[in-house]
């Protein structure tokens, strides 16, 4: 870690190079101003991570200017008896603490070690914040507080078990980003410098994911000349995710049990146990439940692994979301390959709304590369999209009054049924409401953002 840089601001020659002193000797870099126009010259040079400042010899504008001009740098003030309703003030300025004078030795320490390890702390979660965005998609913070409510209490349920060791069940339909949010849940918790391993339990053989998770030693099964360590071991210090944990064989969801509640195995072909210091996240994308009930899924390691669990929605759930995704997912490929593209034209956007997603947001990050590399102008349009897409942007169902056409509607295809009717239910429950979109949004129990893109879909306008 670098040396932390500190600025004293102080008239008083021989205190403030004394305090200099003290805190060169306890490790700092530490630069030192007589008033506010040095100090912000050597902040120019130099940035801080935090002021020790006079008040008096600051000056009432030196904090505001501070908060400014150097955001990052948190800020201690120093004053006398007879200031201290300044010293409170600013604070509620940004100061992060104040001291009175005569400073004592212990004092200033203590405030400068909890001041930056306070803000050491505040970029970290800065960091960690934007790893999650990143991870599930969703660009910023304030994009995923606009976006679906099933995301936000996704965000705000890893963000509460990210830094434990409970283990955690994802659930959620493939390409809705399982995998990427295992990722972001390690790099939140206290185990980020520690390897992260993934296992595809429905990728192996059942007679080989044992070996790649346990490991094997020499002359375990033909061809094992040699020892070999598994991905549990792999993994140690840091986090094993089990992906499609559904798939694995009931012989070998004993052997997961007895790990994920004795943290110990042995590798095949050894009675020699091991300890496993792992943290582990385990996804499914099929009900474990109904699987449990059919006898395909052992209920004690089910209840052993569904501690805490969080479920990606699909894709197709979360209307609103999708030009956000896609917005990310184009800024994210802009930079990839260096294309200066400006964003969507209203037709893409339409077209992206109308689409089902079966892929779910993996299938959507690959039309937006793919739409990213052969688009011929600045704005990405309909033609650029892939084929699927662009039919469900021809594709408009028929807007049918149901109680004059029943008939018809029950010829149509059970999807185009499914739309012919929900216009006259929306327009009803429109006009219920006196077109508030929110009290009509919460009675048909849906969010805004997909009653907004229904409405735009079936051409229903708020009346002038």
């Amino acid at each position: 870690m670098p040396t932390p840089r500190l600025l004293l601001l102080d008239d008083d020659r021989l205190l403030r190079r004394s305090l200099a002193q003290l805190l060169r000797d306890d490790g700092y870099d530490v630069a030192d101003a007589a008033g506010a126009d040095d100090a912000f010259a050597l902040l120019a040079d130099q940035p801080a991570q935090l002021v020790v400042a006079d008040l008096a010899a600051a000056g009432s504008g030196f904090l505001r200017r501070l908060s400014r001009d150097h955001p990052e740098t948190f800020s201690i003030v120093l004053t006398s008896f007879g200031s201290i309703r300044d010293a409170v003030a600013a604070t509620r300025a940004g100061a992060f603490n104040y001291l009175v004078k005569p400073i004592v030795d212990d004092e200033i320490r203590d405030a400068v070690r909890r001041a930056l390890s306070q803000q050491t702390l505040l970029h970290d979660n800065r960091r960690l914040q934007r790893e999650l965005d990143d991870a599930l998609g969703l660009g910023d913070r304030a994009g995923i507080v606009g976006s679906d409510r099933r995301m936000v209490e996704v965000f705000e349920t890893v963000a509460r078990v990210a830094d434990t060791p409970t283990t955690v069940l994802v659930r959620g339909e493939s390409g809705t980003g399982k995998s990427k949010l295992a990722r972001a849940i390690h790099q939140l918790s206290g185990r980020h410098a520690g390897p992260f391993v993934e296992v595809a339990c429905g990728a192996l053989p059942d007679n080989l994911l044992e070996a790649e998770l346990f490991g094997h030693v020499k002359g375990a099964f033909t061809g094992a000349d040699r020892d070999r360590e598994g991905r549990l071991a792999a993994a140690e210090g840091g986090t094993l995710f089990l992906d499609e944990i559904n798939s694995a064989p009931l012989a070998m969801q004993v052997k997961l049990l007895r790990v994920l509640q004795e943290r110990i195995y042995e590798p095949l072909g050894s009675n020699k146990p091991v300890r496993a210091d792992v943290r582990f996240v385990v996804a499914s994308n099929a009900d474990l439940g109904e699987l449990v009930q059919a006898g395909q899924f052992r209920e004690d390691l089910f209840y052993r692994i569904n501690v805490v669990s969080v479920e990606l929605p699909p894709l197709r759930d979360r209307a609103g979301d999708v030009p956000l995704l896609a917005d990310h997912f184009l800024g994210r490929f802009k930079e990839r390959l260096g294309r200066d593209l400006a964003g969507f034209t209203p037709g893409a956007v339409d077209a992206l709304g109308r689409y089902d997603w079966p892929g779910n947001i993996r299938e959507l990050e690959n039309a937006i590369e793919r739409a990213a590399v052969l688009c011929r102008s600045l704005d990405i349009d309909v033609d650029d999209l892939p084929e699927p897409i662009r039919a469900a942007a021809l594709h408009q169902p028929p807007m049918l009054d149901v109680s004059a056409d029943l008939e018809k509607v029950l010829d149509l295809p059970l999807k185009d049924a499914m739309e012919a009717l929900e216009r006259p239910v929306l327009l009803a429950a429109l006009e219920r409401h006196d077109w508030s979109r929110q009290k009509t949004a919460a009675a048909l129990g849906i969010n805004r953002a997909t009653l907004f893109k229904k409405m735009r879909r079936f051409k229903l306008d708020v009346p002038a």
